[in-house]
């Protein structure tokens, strides 16, 4: 039972923060529905403009006692109305007169049509081409011969009627000239009454009018319902006010949410920054406090132990009574004790990588080797010259001595005139402690003397130096930790921006102060070791020439 109740109560605070977290709203299905809300609030907005501007049909006057909209266009109106009313009274004199005119000349139009008209219906031919036609052909007949006596006189006396006739169609001539000039005058008299401008306000007038009319049958209308209109007013007025409350109510659940979303993830992003941030410095708390253990023991090391290593290499090298170094797990020097212990047929430490250097040679047993025994080429005399190819000559002679130092010195190890040998890496311990190599066997003891006297004076102020070198690595750590408290203060008072900055400055500085620290320990120990580095060139190159010589 207990093992299945303690994932219920671990589960259960996930389960509270998981509903205590805000959820992130929708913005599509926001303004999908803020969409649809804003359309029906238009509309009723639409409707409820429109049954206000009926009713304001009705009142002549505002709120504040100003005309009304509709009453104000109806004035409007009335006032265009009366001005295009004044700008036609200038003319409607000249107009009058020009009206009577024409009305006079159209009775005498319609006068003359009526004389021609009954003076054309006594004849009997439309026209005088008709006439003549009809003439010709009783002409033709008369003279034909053909027609009897009676006949004849019939159609004589009618020839004779007709040209009489024929005169009047002359005379019908006459009066159509005349109905055109009565018809000319009326129609000048007509284009100078249709004016464009006078036109154009009888037009505007009208239309006016019109607007007027329609205008006064609306208020007729509203008079009749303006209750009623009343109420419509009332239901729509309460329904665009909940239309928009429903917007405002919709805006401000998606803000709010989306308000809270955003503070939630702002406030989980400060706290996630939080943990990280005290995990850097946690880990950097644990680093710097490595790096002092790590001074504090580098600075409790016995001081000169690398120097001493070397000393005593380079006295059992030159003096094999003299006993090796102990082996260290950890040194710098020891060139000249892994020389001296490959010749003593023992094993030395190597100080500048703490591993074995070479070992002794084996023994050869020769008591049942037979013959002559073959001399090493160092053993040989010291007149013994290689064979080379003779040229002849003083210069010839110079060159092969020459090459015969340069092969000398390029050995492994330094031979002087007498058959002294000192290996480099001996050369580079005298070097590193500022002594010059012996060059013969007699400066060999003045080498030990030195080296003895060094050695004293390191022995003698070892525990001294570790003693001040822990006090200087007790004073940089403390200064470490100054800078630390100072820097956790800074950090504490500072801005935010300055909080949210990576600690990789800090590390940085921290590096570099240990990197100092170490540095100014270092210079304890090898204070006495830097003027002989100097001369470690110059001792090298006065070795060569000596072996050449």
């Amino acid at each position: 039972m207990a093992e299945t109740a303690a994932p219920t109560e671990s589960a259960a605070p996930a389960a509270a923060a998981a509903a205590a977290r805000p959820v992130k709203p929708d913005e599509a299905e926001f303004q999908k529905a803020l969409e649809k809300a804003e359309k029906e609030h238009k509309d009723v907005m639409a409707r409820f403009n429109a049954v206000k501007a009926k009713i304001e049909l009705a009142q002549p006057k505002g709120k504040d006692g100003a005309p009304s909209p509709v009453q104000k266009q109806r004035q409007e109106l009335i006032a265009q109305l009366n001005e295009i009313r004044k700008k036609q009274a200038g003319g409607k004199s000249s107009r009058t007169s020009k009206q009577e005119q024409i009305k006079r000349l159209d009775e005498q139009l319609r006068s003359r049509i009526s004389e021609q008209k009954a003076a054309r219906g006594k004849v009997p031919f439309k026209s005088a081409e008709d006439l003549d036609r009809h003439l010709q052909r009783l002409e033709d007949q008369v003279n034909g011969g053909m027609m009897k006596l009676v006949d004849e006189k019939k159609a004589l006396a009618e020839i004779t009627n007709l040209k009489k006739v024929r005169k009047t169609f002359a005379q019908f001539d006459g009066q159509e000239q005349q109905i055109a000039e009565v018809r000319a005058q009326i129609k000048q008299i007509k284009d100078s009454l249709d004016d464009p401008a006078a036109k154009a306000l009888s037009e505007r007038y009208n239309a006016l009018q019109a607007q007027l009319d329609a205008l006064k049958a609306e208020q007729d209308g509203v008079y009749q319902n303006l209750s009623s209109l009343r109420d419509e007013r009332s239901r729509l007025h309460a329904e665009q006010r909940t239309t928009f409350d429903a917007i405002r109510k919709l805006k401000d659940t998606y803000y709010s949410q989306k308000k809270a979303f955003a503070a939630h993830e702002r406030e989980a992003r400060a706290k996630a920054w939080e943990r990280k941030q005290a995990e850097r410095e946690r880990i950097e708390r644990e680093r710097r406090k490595e790096r002092a253990q790590r001074l504090l023991a580098e600075a409790s090391d016995p001081a000169y132990l690398d120097e001493i290593r070397r000393a005593r290499s380079l006295l059992h090298f030159f003096d094999p009574t003299s006993p090796l170094p102990p082996p260290a797990a950890t040194t710098t020097g020891g060139a000249a004790g892994a020389a001296a212990a490959a010749a003593a047929g023992k094993t030395a430490t190597n100080g500048s990588n703490g591993t074995l250097s070479a070992q002794a040679t084996r023994k050869v047993d020769d008591a049942g080797l037979k013959g002559m025994r073959l001399v090493r080429k160092e053993d040989r005399d010291d007149d013994y010259l290689p064979a080379a190819k003779k040229s002849g000559g003083k210069k010839n002679k110079k060159n092969n001595n020459n090459h015969n130092g340069e092969a000398a010195g390029s050995t492994g190890t330094t031979t002087s005139s007498k058959g002294f040998n000192v290996p480099p890496s001996v050369i580079e311990d005298c070097a590193s402690m500022g002594l010059n190599p012996p060059a013969s066997a007699a400066d060999v003891a003045d080498v030990v003397e030195k080296i003895k006297a060094k050695l004293a004076h390191w022995e003698a102020d070892q525990t001294a130096q570790t003693q001040r070198n822990v006090e200087k690595a007790k004073k940089e750590i403390e200064k470490l930790e100054k800078e630390e408290e100072a820097q956790e203060a800074a950090g504490a008072n500072g801005t935010a921006s300055d909080k949210k900055k990576p600690a990789a400055a800090a590390v940085a500085a921290d590096d570099k102060d240990v990197a100092e620290a170490t540095t100014a320990l270092k210079d304890a120990s090898l204070e006495e070791t830097k003027g002989a580095e100097k001369t470690t060139d110059a001792t090298t190159k006065e070795a060569n020439e000596e072996v050449k010589a």
